[in-house]
């Protein structure tokens, strides 16, 4: 299944791990789970991260959950994985009469896990799903009647699909998924389970692992949005420069439908958020041809935020394409057929990520999805936006090279905010922020879309949200600021985040004009803010000293309500607009 074998994984258990931070998980299940549990402990070194892992003895989510005493509960885990197996499912579905019920039954008792767990810690919930095995007592007629168990455990899945849309913090595990790539005989372990009820494989631990990891990976903010891309025989077959329009697959001829198909899957990750961009060594002219004339081509001109044409070598273009989105390089991904100059990339680049695509391009697809190097812990509508984002962003660019004075070039863009309190139809949005932005933060806290819910209805906070656009287009909400309640007289900037899209246009400046004027109006004298080092943000390491802060020590900066003095901006703020509710 992968180069990693569960022996490897549990020799990485023994790997010092305690000079990386903890990440706390516990495991419940209905069948043993040390071996799950060595499996992500395993893995965690892999991807660097220190899991701390509580695993209960088998079979007792019940006696965890019910008893606020608990271990679990005084585990005080960020994650709590649950896994129930399709085995015991089976079980339970024999002894019951009432078969067309029995999924919801089953999903009753899963809610009521996750609201005892809900009412006690604050915590994100991993739930496996069931895999949809089939006795074959109805055969072919299973999927017909809801007496048979692949009916009622297909529904049971729908059910706890639509559930975890409901319960904010819970993200569904799917091991269903796995089964169907790799089949039953290579997951599960039919032996192991009779004698010592573990149902998977040890073949099939560190794919399961890695899947799990990587959910905890997208919820901490460790997520890839950008991917670049080769043309000739990377989104088409052939070599546009050498073949000709007529000459290069896609489409109809050859293995064209390989390459469409694989087309048509960059596009829908760009629907999803992820930005895509060029980079081919070639006459620009010629690269875009395809874009521009060919009848049979999916993506175009429009579905890149940048696109890089020209004879340098591919790792400069990429770090040029990198500094001009403004995002991490281990942010991107980098697809290309040409095995040299993906190994000039990785020697030039560490942090980025390079597949090794196959030798075949009709296997490119299947490959990359295995990888599920797209993980995600949220999705909002504005998602779809993001390229058009960066194209505007583009513009600007160029529009301020016309300008010598760059006051007069951010006047020119005419530029207007809203700032607001948190609000439900942004919930998703502000989430993702949160999980995205890793240079603009202050204190690097992550959030779910259920934790940016309780915060906003908590009256110990004071929530805003930030909306920017200009001449050119619309940013989005691009900023988010958390404040405290300390004390009768001092508000916490308890985090302070921003995309850095919008970097040294006066939003800073207007940010914090806009946090003195709130703490004004509800009565408070002092603003705290901290700065809490990561590796990734140095670059905000002065802010709060820049826009009027006295600095404390320690990290801490203070500023008096009464004394403060505005920043200088050019950003209006937007006066009686209601947003779309």
């Amino acid at each position: 299944m992968g180069e990693i074998t569960f022996t490897k994984l549990k020799k990485n258990c023994k790997k010092d791990m305690s000079g990386v931070k903890e990440c706390r998980l516990a495991i419940m299940g209905d069948c043993a789970t040390q071996h799950l549990a060595t499996a992500i402990r395993g893995y965690g070194v892999e991807e660097g991260i220190h899991f701390e892992v509580f695993d209960a003895d088998y079979n007792q989510i019940d006696a965890q959950l019910l008893d606020p005493e608990s271990e679990f509960y005084q585990f005080e885990a960020q994650f709590a994985l649950i896994y129930m197996c399709s085995e015991k499912l089976y079980h339970s579905f024999c002894e019951t009469e009432q078969k067309a019920g029995f999924a919801d039954m089953v999903y009753q008792k899963i809610r009521t896990y996750w609201d005892l767990i809900n009412t006690h810690v604050h915590v994100n919930i991993i739930q496996f799903t069931f895999v949809e095995t089939d006795d074959r007592v109805f055969g072919n007629y299973a999927s017909k009647t809801q007496a048979s168990f692949l009916y009622q455990v297909k529904k049971l899945n729908f059910l706890l699909m639509n559930g975890s849309q409901e319960v904010k913090n819970v993200f569904l595990m799917d091991l269903n998924y796995i089964e169907a790539q790799y089949g039953r005989a290579a997951v599960y372990d039919d032996k192991l389970y009779y004698i010592a009820k573990m149902p998977l494989s040890t073949a099939v631990l560190p794919e399961v692992a890695r899947q799990v990891t990587d959910i905890v990976k997208a919820i901490s903010g460790r997520i890839k949005k950008c991917v670049i891309t080769d043309l000739d025989n990377t989104l088409w077959g052939g070599v546009i420069g050498d073949d000709g329009l007529e000459g290069i697959q896609i489409g109809e001829l050859g293995l064209g439908h390989a390459f469409e198909e694989f087309q048509m899957w960059l596009k829908e990750l760009k629907s999803r958020g992820i930005i895509l961009a060029v980079c081919s060594k070639n006459n620009e002219d010629t690269a875009k041809e395809p874009f521009l004339k060919h009848p049979e081509m999916v993506l175009h001109l429009d579905d890149f935020s940048m696109f890089v044409a020209n004879w340098e070598d591919k790792a400069s273009n990429i770090r040029y394409i990198q500094e001009t989105i403004n995002i991490g390089m281990d942010s991107i991904v980098f697809l290309d057929d040409n095995p040299f100059e993906r190994n000039q990339v990785r020697s030039m680049i560490p942090d980025i990520t390079v597949p090794e695509l196959p030798e075949d391009p009709a296997m490119y697809l299947s490959y990359l999805k295995r990888l599920n190097l797209f993980e995600t812990a949220s999705y909002s509508e504005s998602d779809k936006d993001r390229t058009k984002q960066y194209q505007a962003e583009i513009e600007r660019t160029v529009s301020r090279q016309q300008y010598q004075n760059y006051d007069e070039y951010l006047q020119s863009l005419g530029m207007v905010a809203v700032a607001k309190p948190f609000d439900k139809f942004h919930y998703p949005r502000i989430a993702q922020l949160t999980q995205r932005s890793n240079q603009f933060n202050l204190r690097t806290v992550r959030y779910t879309e259920a934790e940016i819910e309780a915060l906003a209805a908590n009256d110990h906070f004071l929530t805003l949200y930030f909306m920017l656009k200009d001449q050119f287009g619309d940013h989005g909400l691009i900023s988010v600021v958390i404040l405290e309640k300390r004390d009768d007289e001092t508000l916490f900037m308890y985090n302070w985040l921003m995309s850095c899209r919008v970097l040294k246009r006066g939003m800073e400046e207007f940010i914090i004009n806009k946090v003195i004027e709130t703490a004004r109006e509800n009565g408070y004298r002092k603003v705290i803010g901290e700065y809490i080092r990561t590796p990734k943000n140095a670059m905000v390491r002065d802010i709060y000293a820049k826009l009027g802060f006295k600095e404390l020590g320690d990290g801490l900066f203070e500023a008096d309500v009464d004394t403060f003095v505005q920043n200088k901006t050019f950003i209006k703020i937007e006066e009686g607009k209601e947003e779309q509710q």
